[in-house]
């Protein structure tokens, strides 16, 4: 099987000449918008006008359960069911712009809580069902929670100790309680029971404030980037014409809810396109997810560099074991996708993996490979058609200034004004404004273009290393270690060194069966000198069992560094366990 196959043509077929000719009016063209002109909302494009046409009896969710048993929920029944959430916010006047939270792993009531509050124009914010109490009650307060849905035992462990602190929060919701507790616990089911399925959406200007998330870190508080209704235009574009969706399709995000992934690949873009999506309650198990890919005949697979890695590092021949003919895409989000992953893609299913990039405050994906479009493996690829991306950098005078020269790094920036652009942080206005200089969205990656266009990733601003006069990302770095034969994942970061400001010190994940020795590390050392030079290689190697990272796969070298230099570790709640 190759990446094109007997697969329909991409909805992307020329890069170029769309781009260049590309409007969000188009877009704005190909939705519904609420009847009698009131407005444009999220849930309106994810659920109701799917469930109203032909598309009423598909599956909008596919929920598979942790012993594999599936639940199918059609677009008319999420429309049934997210009108009643919508019915039970209104019951208890929680209103427009009043934060509805939910605390869950990947259950339906989740799905439901989203959209249905949505509807009801209040703000959705997700927690990871697997913060402490400290971080749920950080995001709670600073969120300024109206309703928070959960499970009881996340709400007994996590929550009850802070009700008190939590003044603004009104209800709680319990999905698998059977009764109310009281009246501010209630059952979310007997609620939903109690209100009718009907529900008119009001009036939804685009700039009404709809989603809520908190970007992760190991140090410092929480930010709050807030994004409005008319984000749904991203997630319909990047679905369309990055994700490739078709009617009929059957889609699958591995991310969980409680990152923005989660939320804008694993809930509104998928629905918005009316495609079936996959929910998989369980963790990552390698032989269930090859299993699911079969048995689901998914055609679209949008998973992170973590689960990549983990399956490069088991060496299986999935194509051997299992019937993946459906599968005409993989995409991967969440930390850069070296070269050397794309290219297992390409050996192990016979289709490049195509990597993209974006942040909670992009709302959605701002640069990407496409399926139409050569892969330049380790490449982040090019902007999608709307989006203007540049390379700048400050001169003398503090003025931001774009990088004519290719291949020359700096700022990778976004020409404000995108659709699904956070539209603030909140309480933190400044540290908003902060964000952009002019005209232009500074995202504090930094990067280079090649002179194809294409942009490559060098590394965030500040986990950029100094070292002998060289300016080092630890991408670039990471990136040729993995080429290594020995090695399957690697992570970089500064360690003080007087004589040159830092030296590079690599942590190396081996593959299974490779020695952890010194000869091993000899060998590394001298490969990436041999590739890179030597005061660029490493001079430091350590070897790990896993590196750390956070739910959504970003490998945390912060953390590995505060390790090394014996500093606080900070919130290590969002931590992969």
């Amino acid at each position: 099987m190759s990446q094109n196959g007997n697969f329909p043509p991409p909805n992307l077929s020329e890069y170029e000449g769309f781009y260049r000719d590309f409007s969000w009016e188009q877009i704005s063209r190909q939705l519904s918008y609420l009847p009698e002109g009131k407005g444009l909302n999220i849930a309106y494009e994810a659920i109701d006008r799917h469930a109203d046409g032909h598309l009423g009896d598909t599956a909008a969710l596919r929920w598979i359960r942790k012993d594999g048993a599936e639940v199918d929920y059609t677009y008319a029944q999420m429309k049934d069911l997210t009108n009643r959430f919508a019915n039970v916010l209104e019951h208890l006047e929680i209103g427009t712009g009043e934060t509805v939270f939910s605390l869950a792993g990947r259950i339906p009531e989740l799905y439901i809580t989203v959209l249905g509050a949505l509807k009801r124009t209040a703000v959705f914010c997700p927690l990871f069902s697997v913060f402490g109490p400290e971080p749920v009650f950080q995001r709670l307060s600073r969120g300024k929670a109206a309703l928070l849905v959960t499970t009881t035992t996340l709400y007994e462990k996590k929550v009850l100790p802070l009700l008190n602190q939590l003044p603004a929060l009104r209800y709680v919701l319990l999905t698998d309680a059977e009764d109310h507790l009281s009246e501010k616990v209630l059952s979310f089911h007997k609620m939903m029971g109690s209100v009718s399925a009907t529900y008119q959406i009001p009036d939804t200007d685009p700039e009404t404030p709809a989603l809520l998330h908190f970007t992760s870190g190991t140090t410092g508080m929480p930010k709050g980037a807030l994004h409005v209704h008319q984000a749904v235009f991203t997630h319909f574009a990047t679905g369309k014409y990055i994700l490739d969706f078709k009617e009929g399709d059957i889609f699958w995000c591995t991310a969980d809810p409680g990152w923005v992934t989660g939320t804008s690949y694993g809930i509104i873009a998928p629905l918005v396109n009316g495609v079936t999506n996959i929910i998989d309650e369980e963790e990552f198990e390698a032989m269930r997810w090859y299993g699911l890919l079969e048995k689901q005949k998914v055609n679209i697979w949008y998973t992170a560099p973590t689960a990549i890695r983990r399956l490069m590092r088991l060496q299986l021949k999935p194509m051997e074991q299992f019937d993946l003919s459906r599968l005409r895409l993989i995409l991967s989000v969440g930390e850069p996708l070296h070269a050397e992953e794309v290219l297992w893609g390409q050996e192990t299913f016979g289709m490049p993996i195509l990597d993209n990039w974006w942040q909670t405050e992009t709302g959605g994906i701002m640069i990407a490979n496409y399926r139409s479009m050569q892969v330049k493996p380790g490449s982040m690829g090019k902007p999608l058609p709307g989006i203007i991306a540049s390379i700048a950098e400050f001169d003398e005078q503090g003025n931001l200034v774009e990088v004519e020269r290719p291949e020359e790094g700096g700022q990778l920036v976004l020409k404000r004004g995108w659709p699904s652009m956070f539209r603030t942080y909140i309480h933190e206005e400044e540290r908003y404004n902060k964000c952009f200089h002019g005209d232009w969205y500074i995202s504090g990656d930094l990067a280079k273009r090649d002179a194809d266009g294409y942009f490559w990733f060098i590394g965030r601003a500040d986990d950029i290393i100094k070292t002998s006069g060289h300016m080092v990302g630890p991408a670039e770095v990471e990136s040729v270690l993995i080429e290594h034969p020995a090695v399957v994942e690697a992570a970089v970061i500064g360690k003080p060194e007087p004589s040159i400001g830092e030296l590079v010190k690599a942590f190396v994940v081996l593959k299974e069966g490779e020695v952890a020795d010194k000869k091993q590390q000899l060998s590394i050392i001298g490969f990436a000198r041999q590739r890179m030079g030597p005061a660029v290689a490493p001079k430091e190697i350590e070897f790990v069992e896993a590196l750390p990272k956070t739910k959504s796969g970003k490998i945390l070298r912060r953390l590995l560094k505060a390790r090394e230099l014996g500093l606080p570790e900070g919130d290590l709640s969002t931590l992969e366990k």
